[in-house]
């Protein structure tokens, strides 16, 4: 029988961080209406010294999440949006219920395919594709900055439509006659620089979600390479997985 692991003494700001994250998820899945419980409640909740959870809320209260004043207590500050990993949906679909999205149209026109650019769209070197800037709103609030590379023949079509108030998935799937079918992504955290610091009004340097998606059609072509900044402290990125059969299953 094997022996169990000596604990190992945490120090309280491991503890601090280990109440803040369940905490955490428990804001952005809406589970405080307005007022979190007192200290004395969450230190019993959690068995963690008051000291500790009153150190797990300062960290809270410095991502933005919540709000601190003597005789009011700990309130809920802002909510983050979740947008899911595991559907192909525009942004009006993903936040549809939470507001009006729009977008802002910084570009729209037709560029020479940098190399990259058009290894991933399938096309030939140089090739003109129709690039499309975006500053996308909830609201009143900047959501995200999307640069938007999109094949030609559809890209040009994609041009003489409402691009302030359709989702381009909409657009290519209308124009197309196909439904989008995959996508590859990749996420990654990345600092503001100070030009999409003012645009999407964060402070320089503010962490950002920088998703990399290359849509395809049903068909399997490749129509669409967004490159999306999107603001960290309004969204959170949710998916469900699954796993394949484990190794220690094929042996």
């Amino acid at each position: 029988m094997a022996a169990e692991p000596t604990p190992v003494r945490q120090l309280r700001a491991d503890q601090a961080r280990r109440v803040a994250d369940i905490l955490r998820h428990q804001l952005h899945a809406g589970a405080f209406e307005n007022a979190l419980p007192s200290e004395q409640e969450l230190a019993a909740e959690y068995g963690a010294s008051r000291n500790t959870v009153r150190d797990a809320l300062a960290l809270l209260k410095d991502e933005g999440l919540i709000d601190r004043a003597p005789k009011v207590g700990t309130r809920v500050a802002t909510r983050k949006y979740d947008h899911g990993l595991d559907a192909l949906l525009g942004l009006q679909e993903t936040f549809k219920g939470h507001g009006t999205v729009r977008n802002e149209v910084r570009a729209a026109m037709h560029v020479a395919a940098p190399p990259a650019v058009a290894r991933r769209l399938g096309l030939a070197p140089g090739e003109r594709v129709v690039y499309l800037e975006r500053l996308r709103y909830l609201a009143d609030l900047p959501l995200s900055l999307d640069l938007t590379y999109l094949v030609p023949d559809i890209g040009t079509e994609v041009l003489g439509h409402d691009l302030e108030h359709t989702d381009v998935f909409v657009l290519l799937e209308r124009i197309s006659g196909q439904s989008l079918g995959s996508a590859d992504l990749a996420l990654e955290a990345v600092p503001a620089d100070p030009h999409t610091a003012s645009t999407l009004d964060v402070p320089g340097g503010a962490p950002l979600l920088m998703l990399e998606r290359l849509t395809r059609l049903d068909d399997g072509r490749p129509v669409d390479l967004e490159y999306i900044r999107m603001r960290g402290d309004r969204i959170t990125m949710r998916g469900s997985l699954t796993r394949s059969t484990p190794e220690w299953k094929v042996l």
